[in-house]
């Protein structure tokens, strides 16, 4: 019979840590069923009306969907290190990745706003085409998403700034609702952008 050291322990410990809250993954499952269940839609609908989906992909401006992917890819960085700063006890550090996390957030909202400005100048609104239906809704939904993410980033600085407060499991819970917002961002980009 094999004695187990507290070094064996603790390896077992972390093979088996899971980040954040169980809460948040449920969410998280849930939110991917939901957003796949939307996307195999779009997928039919365009399958169903090819050269309009082509056509109407064809007038978004590109540029704007990879700076956007871009952004929000540099944010998940910025927000990996906040957990990676908050777990070696460096505060100050981790609120720093916390406000970049959040201005790269604003960024993303900035450069959507503009694209569907830009867009609505040229004709293409809500009601266009149905290719125009899910561009807005997809984006409009990922939106909401990201202002949710600013909430749950307000929750991460608040833990950060107060030494009584501090919740390591509540940054990595927020740090879990962020990169599923970046996540859902890649996987909509290549739907309404690449996928021809």
């Amino acid at each position: 019979m094999t004695d187990t050291t507290d070094a064996d322990r603790t390896v077992a410990i972390r093979t088996k840590f899971i980040p954040g809250q169980p809460d948040m993954w449920v969410f998280v499952f849930f939110e991917s069923l939901l957003f796949t269940g939307y996307f195999c839609v779009y997928l039919f609908a365009r399958t169903q009306n090819r050269d309009l989906f082509l056509a109407s992909q064809g007038e978004l401006d590109l540029r704007f969907g990879v700076f956007d992917t871009i952004v929000l890819l540099v944010s998940s960085w910025a927000m990996a290190r906040v957990v990676q700063a908050a777990r070696q006890g460096a505060y100050r550090a981790a609120l720093t990745s916390a406000y970049l996390t959040i201005s790269f957030g604003l960024v993303f909202l900035v450069s959507k706003v503009i694209e569907w400005t830009l867009e609505i100048r040229r004709g293409n609104t809500f009601t266009t085409n149905e290719f125009f239906q899910h561009y807005y809704f997809l984006t409009a939904i990922h939106c909401l998403h990201l202002l949710i993410g600013f909430v749950v980033l307000g929750v991460v600085v608040y833990q950060l700034r107060g030494p009584q407060r501090r919740s390591q499991q509540l940054v990595e819970t927020g740090a879990t609702y962020w990169h599923t917002v970046d996540f859902l961002w890649v996987l909509i980009f290549a739907l309404l952008y690449v996928v021809r």
